[in-house]
């Protein structure tokens, strides 16, 4: 059976997506929907997981800045990929603040303090001199937009994204 799985982009992003499982909210990330069998996304996802030394090496560089990870929430009405920002990573534990509300998995909101279970990272980013490093899902659904999409996202955003 395919499940839907929902990724929150926590940049404001009021493009058109050419796909149809978009959901913009007025004040809130734009959310991308993906079916759990998307083999681009579960790449993605594998990557970030595979190079989540990268992002530890990332928090410890002065130079680096906007830490945060995609975390994997579940409940009984679905599942929602949404990032973590303010990451602190102490004793072998994350933690940080969740960015935006939920559509899905009511029991967090905005600002809620997360601890971080490591086996529900989807993602990870940070920005060094303008430019993204992880953002493997970001990338993912960047990837999918329009020439004209991708310029606006890129602009709207303010990252340099290879």
């Amino acid at each position: 059976m395919k499940t839907k799985i929902i990724f929150l982009i926590s940049l404001l992003c009021l493009i058109s997506c050419k796909e149809s499982n978009k959901i913009e909210r007025e004040n809130e990330p734009t959310i991308y929907g993906v079916e759990s069998e998307d083999k681009e996304m579960n790449a993605a996802i594998l990557k970030a997981n595979e190079t989540l030394d990268d992002f530890n090496a990332g928090l410890l560089n002065p130079k680096t800045e906007s830490h945060a990870l995609k975390v994997k929430f579940t409940n009984s009405s679905g599942i929602e990929h949404m990032w973590v920002g303010n990451i602190v990573f102490k004793d072998g534990k994350y933690s940080g603040i969740l960015n935006n509300d939920p559509e899905y998995v009511k029991e967090y909101k905005s600002g809620d303090s997360i601890d971080v279970d490591p086996s529900k990272i989807s993602d990870w980013m940070y920005i060094e001199n303008g430019k993204l490093f992880g953002g493997y899902t970001i990338k993912a659904l960047r990837n999918r937009l329009s020439e004209e999409e991708r310029k606006q996202f890129d602009a709207e955003s303010g990252m340099q994204i290879d």
